[in-house]
């Protein structure tokens, strides 16, 4: 929060269009009293994010001078999404732990259910999420792209695919003119309208298709491929093996299953990756009450047990993943077995 709030009272921008600052001069020009600056930017000095000099007493912008701004951003609306649907909510999180609910948002918003339920009804949620979770799909799917196949002339089944824009960079990517290729949406029916309407701004609505249901009762049938993305972290084993049991049946016979999912690494202590630090308490305290990403190797055997051969299990190397960014993604492409 104190990196945060020194961007949000406008800072960091200060230091950038005028370097060379006292506290005093910062104060005056972001609307805060001195010592609240000065106490602020003693971590961002400690951190070699901003520089001081002791002469002077003056503040410039250290490593943050160096920052790409498509970085930076990215890197802030991680740390927005922290600030706004987790720290507050975390305050409940033994009592969601004990409950299998979120209950800091029924406390502080008094919203039943989910956070993802919770995004439709409070604009400041909806906000620190949507932008977050579109920038997550926008850098991630063209590394899952290049890494599975989708034949020409396959009928696709993006499930629990929301809006329509994992379908929209399935045919982008994988089909085009001629290619046969049809994609069709599988979400809750209110997500339909904005679905097809994102399908026809892209001129795709002859390719591309919704329909309306919920995977906990049938997921419709006779697809060649299906993918799931974003989307089984979310919840418990019970859970998952429900929906790859019910993707199972939605194949035909020799069908093929793309999952994209946040993993956690096979050593829980590998430093490399984040995911243990931030999706236990962010999906229990302030997502789902229940979920969370799980091992590589604990999805291959789920997989097994609802009747698949898995044919591909990677992770994305982390030598390729910014510093910034918290979810590291597992692909794994399995087939129904007849």
């Amino acid at each position: 929060m104190s990196l945060v709030s020194s961007f949000e009272l406008g800072i960091v921008d200060t230091l950038r269009d005028r370097p060379g600052l006292t506290a005093a001069q910062l104060g005056e020009a972001v609307g805060a009293k001195p010592d609240a600056v000065e106490q602020l930017l003693f971590l961002l000095v400690k951190e070699g994010f901003v520089a001081f000099d002791e002469a002077t007493g003056a503040y410039t912008l250290d490593a943050l001078a160096h920052v790409p701004v498509s970085d930076l951003n990215r890197a802030l609306a991680y740390m927005n999404l922290i600030k706004v649907t987790a720290l507050r909510q975390l305050y409940y999180l033994t009592e969601s732990a004990r409950t299998g609910t979120i209950v800091g948002l029924k406390e502080l918003y008094g919203a039943e259910g989910t956070l993802y339920d919770a995004v439709a009804d409070h604009q400041d949620l909806n906000d620190a999420w949507l932008k977050l979770m579109n920038n997550v799909t926008a850098n991630i799917d063209p590394w899952f792209f290049d890494n599975v196949d989708i034949p020409a002339g396959s009928r696709v089944l993006d499930v629990a695919g929301n809006t329509g824009l994992g379908a929209i960079h399935t045919y982008r990517h994988k089909g085009g003119p001629g290619s046969g290729l049809k994609v069709t949406t599988f979400d809750l029916p209110e997500k339909e309208p904005e679905a097809l309407a994102n399908f026809k701004a892209e001129g795709l609505e002859e390719h591309l298709s919704f329909v309306g249901g919920n995977v906990f009762d049938e997921i419709p049938q006779g697809y060649d491929v299906a993918l799931i993305k974003h989307f089984l972290d979310m919840f418990d084993k019970s859970d998952v093996v429900r929906i790859l049991q019910g993707v199972n049946k939605s194949l035909n016979a020799g069908g093929t299953l793309h999952i994209l999912v946040p993993v956690y690494p096979e050593d829980i202590k590998d430093t490399d990756n984040y995911n243990v630090d931030f999706f236990p308490a962010f999906f229990i305290g302030c997502a789902m009450g229940q979920g969370g990403p799980q091992k590589l190797s604990t999805y291959v055997s789920w997989l097994e047990e609802c009747g698949f051969e898995v044919t591909q299990a990677v992770t994305k190397n982390a030598a390729e993943i910014p510093p910034d960014v918290i979810p590291v993604q597992g692909l794994i492409t399995a087939t129904k077995i007849a």
